[in-house]
């Protein structure tokens, strides 16, 4: 059945108690991993960041739009998980949860979930504080690493004067062998077959186009001190 004939089942089974519900319902499955679960949870979620200064602005629909590319006939399917994530009394800290839940057993795509909220709060050119406090609680709900936390907002907010060391993950003073080999490793992390191989929709694995620009980035910025 194609993606989106999927998430239209899961619509119709979201509406009969709460979106909410039903991402709790999802997370209990034995098969969690997949691109429904991952679409479903992302979008809900993208709602309540949405949300989270207190008003949703055009900028933060259209920035969905633009990273999560889906045909203009599913644009219903897309507003109707929206309505329903912004109706559910449940809040942004729950959505988290079930999120996590979901994919306890695979953090990298808790990683993809969170690349994709920032780039929901930094939609409008700017981010709230109120949504860096959320995405630095999705961070920790998720488990992400710090490096990674902080290679994620590198991408959304520029490198500044965040260490390239803790984006790759090595102590500063590291040798050039390890700092090749953490580059490397990330380098394989974040190439879109990874992605995909994650469960992450076809449409989404250019996310990790900023994530290697900012490696890369931190990269070269540590090179220069071997020169």
């Amino acid at each position: 059945m194609p993606l989106w004939d999927r998430i239209e089942t899961a619509i119709v089974e979201a509406r009969k108690r709460t979106l909410g519900a039903f991402l709790e319902a999802f997370a209990a499955q034995k098969q969690r991993r997949n691109e429904t679960a991952f679409s479903i949870a992302l979008i809900a979620l993208s709602a309540k960041m949405a949300k989270a200064d207190g008003v949703v602005t055009d900028d933060e629909i259209a920035a969905f739009k633009d990273f999560f590319s889906f045909p203009e006939k599913e644009a219903d399917k897309v507003r109707m998980i929206y309505q329903l994530a912004q109706q559910d009394v449940a809040g942004f800290d729950e959505y988290l949860r079930r999120a996590a839940k979901i994919f306890e057993d695979a953090p990298a795509v808790l990683e993809d979930v969170l690349d994709c909220l920032f780039h929901v709060a930094t939609a409008d050119g700017v981010a709230h504080p109120r949504e860096l406090e959320l995405l630095e609680k999705a961070a920790t709900v998720f488990g992400v690493s710090k490096p990674a936390y902080h290679r994620l907002k590198a991408v959304h907010l520029g490198l500044g004067a965040d260490d390239p060391h803790l984006i790759l993950g090595v102590e500063p003073g590291a040798g050039l062998d390890a700092v090749k080999s953490a580059y490397r490793a990330l380098s394989r992390d974040h190439h879109p077959d990874a992605l995909m191989a994650r469960g992450v929709p076809p449409d989404l694995v250019r996310i990790a186009e900023g994530r290697m620009a900012a490696i890369n980035a931190a990269y070269e910025q540590i090179l220069t001190d071997y020169r």
